[in-house]
């Protein structure tokens, strides 16, 4: 296979692939947890449980004092990198022309300078935040395979696009592909790892939010 088949296969069948994969897997993680559903709660109601959903998916996003001084490099760095994510995936000018020339949607995409800077403090915190889980003991007794292998899929794509974007190594071709192929590895392994917070973080946060909220105290 030559390298311009390599990237045509990349971008026709696997990409279908991972997509369909993506969507139904998520799709079918939803539905699992919103079937689960839980018993009625007989008990009179002394607050409003949609109040105290919305409340807690807020207020759960902000860490409190005591949290904050405890785990600062955690939460630090988490925010750094998931903005870094957002910016790199969402406002980077080629990745918006594709998601227009998919689904017709565009939006103003930051300076290139600007995103490029981005990925590369994004890339460097993802490092830090990976020697930080080696080196904590309690992280590195807590981490398992599936965290490990998270990590891996969310940074390969970072460091991939960085190598692609600055024709570093291989041919653009290869590299291009590479860069796609490592999304699709992220994509088909997002529904069934812990990437999947993305989408049940704020069912969760909904769901303690509105039991508390329903027995009229705040979470």
């Amino acid at each position: 296979m030559t390298e311009t088949e390599f990237l045509l296969w990349v971008r026709g069948p696997a990409l279908q692939i991972a997509t369909i994969v993506f969507v139904l897997g998520i799709v079918a993680r939803i539905l699992q947890m919103v079937m689960l559903g839980r018993k009625a709660n007989l008990a009179e109601a002394r607050g409003s449980a949609l109040a105290g959903g919305l409340r807690t998916m807020v207020t759960r996003s902000v860490p409190d004092k005591g949290t904050f001084q405890r785990s600062t490099f955690t939460i630090v760095s988490g925010y750094i990198f998931h903005i870094g994510l957002f910016v790199t995936i969402f406002l980077f000018a080629p990745h918006i022309l594709l998601v227009d020339e998919v689904f017709g949607l565009s939006w103003p995409a930051l300076p290139t300078p600007v995103v490029d800077a981005t990925a590369v403090v994004t890339i460097i915190t993802l490092l830090a935040v990976l020697i930080h889980r080696l080196k904590d003991p309690v992280m590195r007794f807590l981490s398992g395979f599936s965290d490990y292998l998270v990590w891996l899929v969310t940074f390969l794509p970072l460091l991939t696009g960085y190598i692609a974007f600055h024709r570093i190594g291989l041919s653009p071709t290869m590299l291009i592909a590479l860069h796609i192929l490592s999304v699709e590895l992220l994509m088909v392994l997002f529904p069934f790892t812990k990437l999947m917070h993305t989408f049940s973080l704020f069912i969760a946060r909904y769901y303690n939010g509105a039991i508390a909220g329903y027995k009229g105290v705040h979470s």
